[in-house]
């Protein structure tokens, strides 16, 4: 059966009410799963690793994989929307959306689970994007090399579109990530005898300033990075010279190349700033699988092509965003593309008081059965054009 708009805001809400930290999404995980049982499709089968739930739908040409992505985790948010179905998880909330995104993952689902889809298809209900890269973790676990995608979709939703728009765009959508941990340690003591310690107040303080030029001088202009040093933190009290000094903050790029060069820069940054200060420095710069999200050019011409060519549909060219997002790793992997679908509140994205518009869920469901049958019918085209 497919599910209904009705149906499937019901689901919504009881996803909503048990958000879940990433490899801790149990309780989530068996709902899902009595979901997908319940379409008692002949052509479906479905495997577990860990908390993630991956669906194969089998198609009439068995040749080819079509991939589609949700995540399913929640953040350590308290919920403050004032909702009768708020999450029943004290210190938790799906402030990212992913509750929606699950919901109309189930709803495509449940479409070709009841309408034998034209190729296969592999549904990923991932865990653990927003805290442990859960797709690098997915793919390099082997899990998915017997029902590995030919191509891959994913959305995020996107409070600042209405309700249902589709937003995309050719090239990079959101920025790859990279975490800054460092420590510079060097020797407390007395600050009426300075020369007696190594002050990591200051070593610190120009490992922070010189960080400031790398944007500025080492970044091409027409290109994008941000680094940000969001914590500093460094001795006990006034008086006495501080020996060591914690500093963390995030990099942020459009390609991998850029990602890697920032990265770079701050590993030179840090060990001159050890050197000079005759100091040490333990420098770890983690990114994960937390890649740039690159479009694929030709999944995504065919993706903007229909949905800015269909009725029913309304479509925004975006701008890249310096958002993070997990599903660069697959897109690294595997060709494919990711997009937004607008659900129209004033609250961004983990905040507290977010509330999507449910209406967006229906809208995205038909917007991606309608695009993913079309897809289908074009890629049996070609193949069959290919073998004469």
């Amino acid at each position: 059966m497919i599910l209904t708009e009705r149906e499937l805001i019901g689901i919504r809400r009881e996803l909503h009410q048990i958000p879940e930290i990433g490899m801790e999404e149990f309780e989530t995980q068996k709902k899902l799963i009595s979901i997908i049982k319940s379409m008692n499709s002949k052509w479906l089968d479905f495997k577990t690793w860990k908390t993630a739930t991956i669906v194969h739908l089998k198609g009439i040409d068995e040749t080819y994989t079509i991939g589609y992505r949700t995540d399913i985790d929640g953040l350590p948010v308290t919920e403050e929307t004032g909702l009768p179905f708020s999450s029943k998880n004290e210190g938790r909330m799906h402030a990212c959306g992913h509750d929606i995104h699950m919901t109309v993952a189930l709803g495509i689902l449940s479409f070709f689970a009841e309408k034998q889809p034209g190729v296969n298809m592999t549904f990923i209900f991932q865990p653990a994007e927003e805290n442990a890269s859960g797709g690098k973790q997915l793919y390099e676990s082997g899990a998915l090399d017997h029902w590995m995608p030919d191509e891959i979709y994913a959305f995020h939703d996107n409070p600042g579109l209405k309700t249902g728009v589709i937003g995309c765009r050719q090239g990079t959508l959101f920025a790859g990530t990279c975490e800054i941990h460092a420590t510079f340690t060097g020797k407390s003591g007395h600050a009426a005898f300075p020369h007696n310690a190594n002050d990591m107040v200051v070593a610190g303080s120009y490992f922070v300033t010189q960080i400031q030029s790398i944007v500025s001088r080492n970044v091409d202009p027409i290109q994008s990075g941000v680094v940000t040093l969001g914590h500093f933190s460094a001795g006990t009290t006034g008086n006495v010279i501080a020996g060591k000094a914690q500093i963390d903050g995030t990099i942020r790029a459009l390609t991998q190349e850029m990602n890697l060069l920032i990265q770079k820069r701050v590993r030179k940054i840090a060990e001159s700033v050890a050197e000079a200060f005759e100091c040490e420095v333990d420098l770890d710069l983690h990114q994960g699988g937390y890649y740039p999200v690159e479009n694929n050019y030709e999944t995504t011409k065919e993706f903007i092509n229909y949905m800015s060519n269909t009725k029913d549909v309304v479509f925004e060219e975006t701008k890249p965003a310096m958002t993070g997002e997990d599903f660069g790793f697959l897109l690294s992997k595997i060709p494919g593309t990711m997009f937004w679908l607008g659900v129209d509140s004033p609250y961004s994205l983990h905040s507290e008081y977010l509330a999507p518009k449910e209406g967006a869920i229906i809208k995205g469901v038909n917007a991606m059965t309608g695009y993913l049958k079309t897809r289908m019918k074009d890629i049996s085209k070609n193949r069959e054009n290919d073998s004469l």
